[in-house]
């Protein structure tokens, strides 16, 4: 039975392949065109066809020939191998070839003969070479191996088969280097690069012929161009950038391969070398990493290039340029010196085309040589002149002097750098080019900031350098006004290095005499003591068209710092006969902006290192003053031409105040007299305008009012230690105390509710100045209701009763009766809000009850020593919960004030059981007992104390 399918099989078999073929014929009508062919059912049938094939293929071996099967075979393998020759390049078509390359390849080796010639191993080892190439290209690497593996079976038979008179080596030669190509191909595809490798070894031992040798060094080019672009990619090194050396092993047997061929310079096989040549120059620069000489190689690369170009060709050509960016990115990279480095960009230059593309990469590439001076100016200049030369844009000249202008105000050598402007300036000039007024004046604010940048460092004459640089006849298109202030720029500079008959010169080139001019023409007057030049230009500097009062008040500022009493009366009469703003609303505003003005200047001045201080404060408050008495004269209509200025009056008031406090030494009075005004401002700020303020604001008015009480308060200290209480000057200070006090608390229902603790705590201070007043005054009965006011307070604070306690208890004029009720209240205040707020310090607790304890046991009435025995009782619940408490092993309670308690509390009961007081006695005794528990040997002390009081009891009873 199995006998019978075989048979069956081989003999049907070439049969159902020929159906199969004529069922493809049709779907094929429309070739060259894919689009019509439905390619999924067409490669389907080709590959069952190749399938069957090579199954019969392996059936013929075991069966013996068959001649007219094979010829059958080989025909349709025939035909489908041509028909794959008539369709397009495209996607789809791949597909169609490969599979049809596939099925004739099968069709063909099944009909191929048991021992078959050499011409028919030639044949189906290139067939078979072709369709492992096409299967391998669309990816069908199982099929490709499949294909290439009965390949190698073909080349191992065609180079064992004799050939004694060699009439095929040609062939031979030919055909294995097509099947060693097709075989590094796929195994390169395939990511076999060993493989790869050796195929490609064995394929430079042979000699295809010319045209295959262009094809072979075409895929070893490839291979390698594909390394180094995945070692370098976007101009930077990647991961794999050490793989630089594996390309150029590809590029130089690409190289190996087409070397020997002769060509003519504008062949395609020279163009090919090119390429190769190219190639190579590329991965030695990138190599040169691994291995500097290959720098070296590079350029013997680039020169095998240069030898190879028919010099008749256009010498600017991309190819030509190519070269030149690659000459130069290999000197580059081998630190070459600077005239080499020149003359590779002069080449590059030189045969320029000037396009924004070519301006742009020469631009891009002179930026990273930044640091090699004068390689850059040189090259500027260089491509500046084969711009004028050339009648390049007028953009691309523009875009050159800006990069001139950039890097030369980087260079060491400032005469150098002028010397290059001023040439390059002149060329321009020379060769009737008109500058844009955009590039121009981008040319000078360049100019002019790097002007003002040696200005600002002191180099003065450098600084008149680029200012007078900025007057070249290049930027005349921008008029006169612009050579004027560079002119005026360049005097300042020669004022600030003391050269004022240069400073004069300059000042006299000016084309535009305006106020500016004449305002340089004043300073030099000035500084060159020329009285009567100096008040000539300043009447000219008032009378021009372009006037403006800020002029005056920089020749008021000069006149101040130079201390020039005269000249600043002249500036100030013609600034007050300017103004009459009673009469003229326009001039109010003016006014205040020119009080606005003064006080900035005063400001500026008073900031700057050994500034004389006093006559500057004493200004500023008088213009503070001035600006009060002007906005409180404006009428109602026209507040709102003051109003900003006001708002800007009372900040910088308030502002200049608290920089007073840290600034102004020793003038105390002049820094409360600031807070003052600035809160006369703002409330007439609140007053004046028309809307409603922040609540926010009204905090500023009590920070101030406090800021000023509180200064003098400080300042009246300083003058009364040491020296007998001025009376008149403490009612002064009570009388704005208590107007302070008043004031901020009439705000604490007009600020936002977080910030009313603030105005309690200036309550809270307001209250201990007013009772250090009142101390030095001997108003003792104030002193007494600040404190039960301070008590009534629902905002208590401990550290308030503290002060006040401290302040009665440092002042020895306090009569004895008089000290003991203010104290006693200020100490029973103190322990009232440490226990009513829960603000207990234990030590300091301990102290105040020890002092208020001793003020009523001094009494000696029972109804003190009754609220006595009261804060004795306080002082124990204290102890019963924080007694065990302790630091660093210290009790937080400290021990003598227990030993005081219970001291005291034995004592006082001795002392009552002698006046017969048994029953108070004994509860002084009881609370002595109770403090036993607090104390060392508590328990001892505590039986003595109950032994002694028997005693004594009975004693006393029997008595």
């Amino acid at each position: 039975m199995g006998a019978r399918i075989e048979s069956f099989t081989i003999e049907y078999t070439p049969f159902f392949s020929a159906e199969i073929s004529i069922k493809i014929k049709p779907k094929l009508k429309n070739i060259p065109s894919s689009t019509s062919i439905d390619t999924a059912s067409v490669v389907k049938d080709l590959h069952q066809i190749a399938s069957l094939a090579k199954s019969f293929s392996d059936q013929r071996l075991k069966l013996g020939d068959d001649a007219h099967l094979a010829d059958l075979l080989d025909q349709q393998g025939v035909n489908l191998w041509n028909a794959s020759g008539l369709f397009r390049q495209d996607s789809d078509s791949r597909l169609i070839v490969a599979a049809l390359r596939l099925a004739g390849f099968r069709l063909m080796e099944a009909g191929l003969e048991s021992e078959p010639s050499i011409q028919a191993l030639l044949h189906m080892l290139q067939v078979a070479s072709k369709a492992g190439s096409a299967l391998s290209e669309v990816g069908n690497s199982e099929a490709a191996a499949s294909v290439l593996t009965c390949a190698a079976k073909f080349e191992e038979a065609l180079r064992n088969h004799s050939d004694p008179d060699r009439a095929h080596e040609h062939s031979k030669a030919r055909v294995t280097t097509l099947y060693f190509s097709s075989r590094m191909e796929a195994a390169w595809r395939e990511k076999n690069e060993g493989l790869a490798m050796f195929m490609a070894d064995k394929i430079t031992g042979l000699d295809p012929g010319r045209n295959r040798r262009e094809l072979l060094a075409t895929k070893l080019l490839d291979i390698g161009k594909s390394i180094l672009r995945a070692c370098h990619q976007g101009g930077k090194l990647v991961v794999e950038g050490n793989r630089a050396p594996d390309a150029l092993r590809w590029m130089q047997k690409a190289f190996q391969v087409i070397e020997p061929l002769e060509c003519s310079p504008n062949s395609e096989l020279a163009e090919l070398k090119r390429a190769v040549l190219r190639s190579l120059a590329r991965g030695y620069f990138l190599a040169s990493s691994h291995d500097p000489e290959n720098l070296t190689r590079a350029e013997v690369a680039l020169e095998e290039i240069i030898s190879t170009i028919d010099p008749s060709v256009d010498h600017t050509s991309s190819e030509y340029q190519q070269l030149r960016w690659m000459k130069l990115a290999v000197v580059k990279r081998r630190k070459a010196g600077d005239i080499e480095l020149l003359q590779a960009l002069e080449s590059i230059i030189d045969n320029m085309t000037f396009s924004d593309s070519d301006l742009s990469d020469i631009l891009m590439e002179l930026r990273s040589l930044s640091p090699q001076y004068d390689v850059v100016t040189s090259t500027i200049k260089r491509c500046l002149w084969r711009a004028l030369d050339t009648s390049a844009s007028i953009s691309c000249i523009e875009k050159l002097l800006i990069s001139l202008l950039f890097h030369c105000s980087k260079g060491d050598d400032h005469t150098k750098a002028m010397k290059n402007l001023e040439e390059s300036f002149q060329e321009v000039v020379k060769s009737d080019i008109e500058l844009s007024k955009a590039a121009a004046s981008a040319c000078l604010t360049l100019i002019w900031q790097y002007g003002d940048r040696h200005y600002h460092a002191s180099r003065w004459l450098e600084a008149a350098d680029w200012f007078i640089c900025g007057t070249n006849a290049v930027f005349s298109g921008l008029g006169p006004s612009c050579t004027s202030k560079c002119l005026r720029k360049a005097a300042l500079c020669y004022i600030q290095q003391k050269e004022y008959a240069r400073a004069a010169s300059a000042v006299k080139r000016c084309p535009v005499n305006g106020a500016t001019t004449r305002y340089v023409v004043f300073l030099i007057a000035v500084h060159q003591g020329l009285y009567s030049i100096r008040l000539h230009a300043l009447l000219e500097m008032v009378e021009a068209a372009d006037f403006d009062r800020k002029m005056l008040l920089l020749a008021c500022r000069l006149a101040h710092d130079s201390d020039m009493k005269s000249l600043l009366l002249s500036v100030l009469m013609a600034l007050s006969d300017t103004l009459n703003f009673r009469n003229d609303v326009e001039n109010l505003a003016e006014a205040m902006v020119l009080i606005r003005c003064i006080i900035r200047l005063t400001l500026k001045l008073l900031g700057q290192p050994g500034a004389n201080i006093p006559p500057l404060v004493k200004t500023l408050l008088n213009y503070f003053k001035n600006a009060k008495t002007l906005v409180e004269a404006v009428a109602c209509e026209n507040v709102a031409l003051v109003i900003r200025d006001l708002s800007w009056l009372w900040r910088t008031a308030y502002n200049c105040a608290i920089d007073g406090c840290s600034n102004w030494d020793n003038h105390g009075e002049e820094v409360s007299s600031a807070f003052d005004i600035s809160r006369q401002l703002l409330e007439l700020y609140i007053a004046k305008t028309l809307t409603e303020v922040e609540p926010s604001t009204y905090v500023y008015i009590a920070n101030a009012s406090f800021a000023a009480t509180s200064g003098r308060v400080i300042l009246v200290r300083e003058r009364l230690s040491g020296t007998d209480a001025q009376p008149e000057i403490l009612r002064n200070l009570s009388a704005e105390i208590k107007s302070c006090t008043g004031r901020i608390a009439s705000l604490l229902d007009k600020v936002p509710p977080a910030d009313r603790s603030h105005l309690q705590s200036f309550l809270h201070f307001l209250r201990v100045f007013h009772v250090e007043s009142a101390s030095h005054l001997g108003e003792w009965q104030t002193i007494l209701e600040t404190i039960e006011e301070a008590t009534r307070d629902e905002h208590q604070s401990l550290v308030t009763y503290e002060a006040i306690g401290d302040v009665l208890w440092e002042n020895k004029n306090c009569p004895i009766n008089g000290m003991m009720q203010l104290l006693y209240a200020a100490l029973e205040a103190i322990l009232h809000a440490c226990l009513a707020h829960s603000q207990l310090s234990l030590d300091k607790f301990s102290r105040w009850l020890r002092s208020i304890c001793s003020i009523l046991l001094a009494k000696g009435s029972g109804a003190d020593r009754s609220k006595a025995i009261q804060y004795f009782d306080q002082a124990n619940a204290v102890l019963e919960e924080y007694g065990d408490l302790a630091e660093n092993g210290n009790p937080l309670y400290p021990a003598d004030e227990r030993l005081w308690l219970l001291s005291t509390a034995y004592n006082t009961g001795v002392e009552c059981l002698h006046a017969s007081l048994v029953d108070e006695a004994r509860r002084w005794f009881e609370c002595a007992t109770v403090f036993c528990r607090f104390v060392p040997n508590g328990k001892a002390r505590a039986e003595k104390i109950s032994e002694t009081y028997t005693d004594l009891l009975a004693r006393y009873t029997r008595g």
